[in-house]
């Protein structure tokens, strides 16, 4: 299995970046989709993008279509995901996920390996 650590989150203010990062140990990690969730107080956990092993294939979710980059590093075995123009509603626990599903998923269930997540706080 893959463990993965999250990190890279924090305060910024609505329009500001920030980047995170998610390191993996364990198995291959070149051997696993990856995604990214968030997930806010009192809400479910949302999807918001997967990247394939060799980073050629992407999937958003709309509401972060633009906005957000996923991207992957094989060699550092390293997920990242560039946040721009961060809006307050983006206020939340992120947090990265490994699938051996061999498609691009957007379901929780699909994804059984979990980072603890970073706090990302976006200040009106």
């Amino acid at each position: 299995q893959v463990q993965l650590v999250e990190s890279g989150g924090g305060l910024v203010p609505a329009g500001g970046s920030l980047r995170l990062s998610c390191a993996a140990s364990g198995r291959a990690f070149s051997g696993y989709r990856m995604g990214w969730f968030r997930q806010a107080p009192g809400k479910d956990r949302e999807f918001i993008a997967a990247i394939n092993w060799s980073g050629g294939s992407t999937h958003y979710a709309d509401s972060v279509k633009g906005r957000f980059t996923i991207s992957r590093d094989n060699a550092k075995n390293t997920l990242i995901l560039q946040m721009n123009s961060l809006k307050p509603e983006y206020t939340a626990v992120y947090s990265c996920a490994a699938s051996s599903r061999p498609f691009l998923a957007r379901r929780v269930d699909d994804y059984p390996y979990w980072g603890r997540g970073s706090q990302v706080a976006v200040a009106s």
